[in-house]
């Protein structure tokens, strides 16, 4: 059974707002699965800028680009699979949201983790983590 999540980092559009963009991952939405990989190999905003870039995902890995022959159905060790990249599947470009709060306020899956601006990764749960919203996933780990 999938746990599923949304992945997001806040950023500042033209007019100086800040804004959240966001995909969908489907597997190990839970802090001990995507939590942990955010935690330990995405702290680089240029890295986070890139795993959203590619848009909804299967699962999050370590890495985002493959080194050698990478698919949905024979991924390589280690490298996030993506719905569009890896599995030929329409491109579904990120959600925005008008902001951290409205984020956490809106449907996301059952685990919302953002990047914060000033390089923080940021937890909410729907019912498994009764965590005030949003919440430092350092404090969680």
């Amino acid at each position: 059974m999938a746990t599923r999540s949304r992945i997001g980092m806040e950023f500042t559009d033209e007019q100086g707002t800040r804004l959240v963009k966001s995909i969908y991952c489907h597997f190990d939405g839970y802090p001990e699965g995507v939590g942990q990989k955010l935690q330990n190999f995405f702290l680089e905003r240029e890295k986070v800028e890139a795993l959203v870039a590619l848009g909804d995902i299967s699962f999050l890995e370590k890495e985002i680009v493959a080194k050698g022959n990478h698919s949905f159905d024979l991924p390589e060790k280690g490298v996030t699979v993506a719905y569009h990249r890896d599995r030929g599947e329409d491109y579904r470009a990120p959600r925005i949201d008008a902001g951290v709060s409205a984020f956490f306020r809106s449907d996301f899956e059952q685990y919302g983790y953002v990047f914060s601006e000033e390089g923080e990764w940021l937890i909410g749960g729907v019912e498994e983590v009764p965590l005030p919203l949003p919440y430092a996933l350092s404090q969680v780990s």
